[in-house]
């Protein structure tokens, strides 16, 4: 049976959640806030010293490349409305280049029969060479001639709209799926109010506890995927994603004794509801060799939607896109 001959419904299921998955692996990078010790007021470090406690944090973590990652992903309020309130993802990751072989737990509001046929309970995602790779089940198999993996090139899909714009988009998803926890460290050192918060326990490990926020215009300017905008248009869109509600970003991170990050807390609050993001990392410089799914198990999202376009055409004439004649 091929894409042709699948009916337009099942199509657009899996089409939908491939998007579904794939809005909620680019947004996502709570869990408790670690054991504190019971020891007292804790000796807090300078700015000075945190400084350097970050660049040299940031130097390692840059420098091992790879790590195992687990995360979850809490939203409340309209943010987490059509069941993307929490996800939970746990594999490994890779950065220059960006690597990932990573499962996705889906929402139980999302999974099996609430929402539909073709939605499995976890995803297994591969990111490798700027493109997607996404387990859609053995449900979506039946549907793809056997072929149970969809590969998604965001550059590519983003060149064939047309679209500047979604080219943009599309470019900062890509820098943004590059967001390591060396790039987050970078990124802190920007922060004016970057500061020790004490010494806590991180999964029984001894970890200093440190924080800080970033304004819009901090993390717009700090993002290189954005530099093919002007300054007015750089202006226009800090003030646009201010308007919205969005002031800025708390940010927590937890440092062990080895000097790598285990452990970072992304915190937003807007008029739609609040977004907690938290990764635990460990296995430092672990070998992560990523491996593109089998061709014969793997369909392309762009030719998939090319012929989605084209039975819906075939409807439109009177052909039933399940392969048999007549209209209604």
């Amino acid at each position: 049976m091929g894409y042709t001959r699948m009916s337009v419904r099942k199509r657009a299921g899996i089409t939908l959640v491939a998007a579904t998955v794939l809005v909620g692996a680019v947004g996502c990078q709570g869990g408790d806030k670690g054991d504190k010790k019971a020891t007292g007021e804790p000796e807090l470090q300078s700015r000075d010293a945190v400084t350097k406690v970050v660049q040299a944090a940031y130097k390692k973590t840059a420098e091992a490349k790879t790590a195992k990652v687990h995360m979850t992903v809490t939203m409340s309020g309209a943010a987490g409305a059509g069941g993307m309130g929490n996800m939970e993802m746990s594999g490994v990751m890779g950065w220059e280049p960006t690597l990932m072989d990573m499962t996705m737990k889906m929402p139980k509001e999302m999974a099996g029969a609430g929402a539909g046929s073709e939605m499995p309970e976890q995803i297994r995602m591969k990111w490798l060479d700027n493109a997607m790779y996404m387990d859609m089940g053995a449900k979506a198999a039946k549907e793809m001639d056997g072929k149970r993996w969809m590969k998604m090139d965001l550059g590519a899909i983003a060149k064939a709209s047309g679209s500047k714009e979604l080219q943009k988009q599309m470019t900062g998803g890509l820098e943004d799926m590059n967001q390591s926890p060396a790039k987050q460290l970078a990124l802190l050192l920007d922060s004016p109010n970057l500061k020790h918060v004490g010494s806590e326990k991180i999964d029984g490990a001894d970890a200093q506890h440190y924080k800080g926020t970033l304004s819009v215009k901090d993390v717009v300017t700090s993002n290189k995927s954005l530099g093919v905008l002007s300054e007015q248009e750089r202006k226009d869109l800090v003030a646009q994603i201010e308007k919205s509600g969005v002031k800025g970003y708390d940010t927590e991170f937890w440092v062990n004794e080895d000097g790598f990050p285990v452990k970072m807390d992304l915190g937003m609050t807007m008029p739609q509801g609040t977004v907690q993001i938290t990764a635990t990392y460990s296995d430092y410089g672990i070998k992560a060799a990523v491996v593109a799914p089998p061709a014969g198990e793997t369909f392309d999202f762009m030719k998939m939607m090319e012929e989605f376009g084209a039975a819906g055409a075939d409807a439109g004439t009177g052909a039933d896109t399940d392969g048999t004649e007549g209209g209604l």
